[in-house]
């Protein structure tokens, strides 16, 4: 399968690095103090960033502590976070300028997990901080387009959230890739099991038959 394509916009956690049980173990002592009994893990929130979470499970009035508690959390299992299948080799055969990561993280954490993860760090890196709506506003997609100087109707994005993939196609992404079976239902052009095989060239972008869990 192969799609014509000027730019690459990947989500991070989930699709280049796995950062999820680090995740969960922050989640559920944040949980503890703040949401005694919510299940994080379970409320489908997958790509959405930490703050907008804190604001619908916080006290309105903790809201700064149980943000930064968070915050702290997340950061200290940052070490933790290991590259996805693919994801270091593909990253690294692109030109600069043309892929940015696009994480709602924020830049301390981002920046973290993807340093832990031997991943090459864009230029155009964007994260949680960058924008006044995370996902699934199309803010985060619709920065990292400009900041590769690209229409987003020209580029291609790696999600592996439904969160991600209504960002991506707010923002007026020509091509969504998903990642694995979180977004089977989601509306993305085709769906991997992971960037293993994926391949860059003269402006095409080739997703290998082998990985496909659904195509177009």
């Amino acid at each position: 399968m192969q799609f014509q394509v000027a730019g690459l916009l990947f989500d991070n956690d989930g699709v280049l690095v796995d950062s999820h049980q680090a995740a969960i173990e922050a989640w559920t002592k944040w949980c503890s103090v703040y949401s005694p009994g919510l299940d994080w893990d379970a409320q489908g929130t997958a790509g959405v960033r930490a703050e907008d979470m804190v604001r619908m499970w916080a006290p309105a009035e903790a809201f700064v502590e149980a943000n930064d508690y968070i915050n702290a959390l997340e950061l200290e299992t940052a070490g933790t976070t290991v590259p996805l299948p693919g994801s270091l080799a593909l990253v690294s055969s692109l030109p600069a300028g043309s892929w940015t990561i696009c994480t709602s993280a924020n830049r301390e954490l981002g920046l973290a997990r993807v340093r832990a993860a031997g991943l090459p760090v864009p230029a155009e890196f964007v994260c949680g901080d960058d924008v006044l709506a995370g996902k699934p506003a199309p803010d985060p997609y619709l920065l990292g387009a400009s900041r590769l100087g690209l229409n987003p109707s020209s580029c291609v994005v790696f999600e592996d959230a439904v969160a991600g993939v209504e960002s991506a196609r707010a923002a007026g992404v020509g091509v969504v890739v998903g990642i694995g079976s979180r977004v089977l239902e989601a509306d993305v052009s085709c769906v991997v099991s992971s960037l293993e095989g994926i391949t860059w060239s003269d402006g095409v972008l080739t997703v290998p038959s082998s990985s496909l869990l659904k195509g177009i």
